[in-house]
């Protein structure tokens, strides 16, 4: 290639990057620092490094219910925060958010399954056999943990809401690259995280009803996915790296703890009918929620606690 060539081809570049950086300026707005999602005392757990967020209520000589939030592009505790305060009146209630997410360390580290696992199984460990509240993906992740003979941990419960071990594509390295990349991976994140999108992703499989999230939820969602290095754990996620090996109907079935499933009868990415088949696989309670997606801890609150007292108040 001559030089003239060269010289226009590089123009074309610095032309490509201007425009990305225009429009990464055009979707990128000054983030507020992260206010806690739920009310309670505010602890750090200090994990390989990283400095872990969780919110702490409720009695401390109470039984103690762990709640692990899902897997999306803008996850966080605050998944809980219809039930959190409820639980909270009878239980010693500890939420996380997830290391790469919410208000934890976002390192730019290439997340992963197994680095999941071992968070969840450090952090269960840090209590005397916790109830378990959990919600999709993450699920996989705790199922994992526990069937680990290595793994020093134990729960008497577990309520699982849409679990899944998949969650996204077969890998794909390519995609994860991209979106770990500073300037075109940041503009493909800022699509990803926008607030049309954000209300995109809400109503398509959230949400059954949209008038159960508020406008005050889905600007923290965009709040939460624009802090710094916000993009790494999901695109992890969007690319498959995040999806589990684990067989979760064998995993779960393996345990010696009672095991109740929590299903929105109109979710559509984990549909219903895998629901029931993964129930008579884990040998699982299946308690069906109507008019509910993803989320039916969120759209129906008192409908998802009794099931949750119940499936807690049940000989262990």
């Amino acid at each position: 290639m001559d030089a003239r060539s060269l010289a226009k081809a590089a123009g074309v570049g610095v032309a490509a990057a201007g425009s990305l950086a225009a429009l990464n300026r055009l979707l990128t707005q000054p983030a507020d620092s992260l206010e806690p999602p739920l009310a309670g005392v505010q602890r750090t757990y200090r994990w390989r490094g990283m400095d872990v967020a969780y919110t702490e209520a409720g009695p401390e000589d109470a039984p103690t219910v762990v709640l692990l939030h899902g897997i999306n592009a803008a996850g966080s505790s605050g998944e809980f925060r219809t039930v959190f305060d409820d639980l909270a009146t009878d239980y010693h209630v500890v939420a996380p958010d997830l290391p790469g997410f919410g208000r934890s360390d976002r390192p730019p580290l290439q997340y992963s399954a197994a680095l999941y696992e071992d968070f969840v199984a450090d952090f269960l460990a840090e209590y005397d056999s916790p109830s378990v509240l959990v919600s999709s993906l993450t699920t996989a992740y705790v199922a994992s943990a526990l069937s680990d003979p290595y793994a020093d941990v134990s729960v008497s419960r577990l309520v699982a809401v849409c679990p899944t071990a998949i969650a996204g594509p077969d890998r794909l390295t390519w995609l994860r690259e991209l979106v770990r990349a500073p300037l075109v991976g940041t503009a493909l994140f800022n699509l990803l995280a926008s607030k049309a999108s954000i209300r995109y992703f809400n109503a398509d499989h959230g949400y059954y009803d949209m008038d159960s999230v508020s406008d005050e939820w889905m600007a923290y969602e965009w709040e939460t996915a624009h802090q710094p290095n916000a993009r790494f754990a999901p695109a992890s996620f969007i690319s498959g790296f995040l999806n589990s090996e684990a067989d979760l109907g064998a995993a779960l079935s393996g345990l010696d703890v009672p095991v109740t499933f929590v299903w929105g009868r109109e979710a559509d990415i984990t549909p219903l009918a895998d629901g029931r088949d993964l129930a008579d696989e884990a040998d699982a309670r299946l308690v069906v929620i109507d008019d509910a997606k993803l989320l039916p801890h969120v759209e129906h609150p008192a409908a998802f606690l009794d099931t949750v007292r119940e499936a807690l108040a049940a000989p262990a």
